[in-house]
């Protein structure tokens, strides 16, 4: 008797949980909607001839799903390009379980097909359950990502779909994402979001050297030692035809426009780069034991300081 009621307890209580998320998660998405129309609205002050000054893309931020206000550049980047050449699809990688991300506003307001891949079969289970899995067209892969795999793993899911190419890729691996980007050459995306490591400043054009198993907290305790400069990402956009556009408020993730796009549009307003390093205040550093010990500001420098980068302008 006792088992029964305990099963009961436990369904009433599954049932009251999912129907407050689903509730919260529908208010969520309106509130996402209405700051879309605003999105809108801002979008048409950067079309050319409209005498307006140049506007910054983090004024655009908002997060339904994104951490960093994400799903609000994304949204307000939709609104202003002329995306008519490219396939309503995205590719991120770094998802985790894919409940916070930069694609999952977008898969839910726009219907966009996506390619999402982790390196945790926990986490892809974890999508696989979720209904958003089966009320749109998501792909979800178990895969750690190098430079070596990453064209195949891409072009297998576009033949699937007969696909050429995507509208937006984002990149956030914790490590490798400059050589994974530089690599990259299944896909031509409109707009690229990648994440940059404020800590190697604006000056250098920096990144970790690469190496195939790459992981950010046995690299290091503190998990600051990743990725790459600014600057060296910015370099990459170059060589692969993308205009960088700005940064999340947060000094988290870079956008990359293809360059052809932006021809017909008010030119976003571009910060000096020191600005865009300046504004990352995160405090996720961790200790040995792996504890958060919220070190803060040039302390953060200090303990990844001794480590070796590679220097890409004395490459070149």
């Amino acid at each position: 008797m006792k088992a029964l009621l305990r099963h009961i307890v436990d369904k009433i209580r599954t049932h009251l949980m999912y129907s407050t998320h689903q509730r919260l998660d529908k208010l969520s998405m309106l509130l996402g909607r209405q700051l879309s129309l605003h999105n809108s609205h801002l979008a048409s002050k950067a079309t050319l001839g409209g005498g307006q000054e140049s506007i910054p893309i983090e004024s655009s931020e908002f997060s339904v799903y994104s951490q960093n206000g994400e799903d609000g550049i994304i949204d307000f980047l939709l609104h202003i390009l002329d995306l008519s050449e490219y396939p309503h699809a995205f590719v991120e990688f770094g998802v985790e379980n894919y409940t916070e991300s930069n694609t999952r506003f977008l898969l839910k307001l726009r219907n966009f097909q996506g390619l999402v891949i982790d390196g945790s079969q926990k986490n892809i289970d974890y999508i696989k359950r979720d209904e958003v899995y089966w009320k749109h067209d998501l792909h979800a892969q178990c895969e750690f990502i190098t430079k070596d795999n990453i064209n195949a793993i891409i072009q297998k899911w576009l033949d699937s779909r007969g696909l050429d190419n995507v509208a937006l890729l984002s990149i956030d691996i914790d490590g490798n994402d400059y050589y994974v980007w530089e690599s990259l050459t299944c896909i031509s995306p409109a707009i690229v979001i990648i994440e940059y490591n404020a800590l190697f400043g604006a000056t250098q054009s920096v990144n970790i050297p690469y190496k195939e198993d790459f992981s950010r907290f046995e690299a290091h305790h503190s998990g600051l030692y990743f990725g790459a400069s600014i600057r060296a990402l910015i370099d990459l956009g170059k060589h692969k035809g993308y205009t960088f556009v700005g940064a999340d408020s947060s000094g988290t993730n870079l956008f990359f426009v293809k360059q052809e796009l932006l021809k017909n549009i008010q030119p976003f307003r571009i910060y000096p780069l020191e600005e865009y390093c300046k504004r990352h205040h995160a405090r996720q550093s961790r200790d040995k034991n792996g504890k958060l010990n919220f070190v803060s500001h040039t302390q953060r420098n200090d303990l990844i300081a001794t480590l070796p980068l590679h220097n890409l302008q004395t490459q070149h």
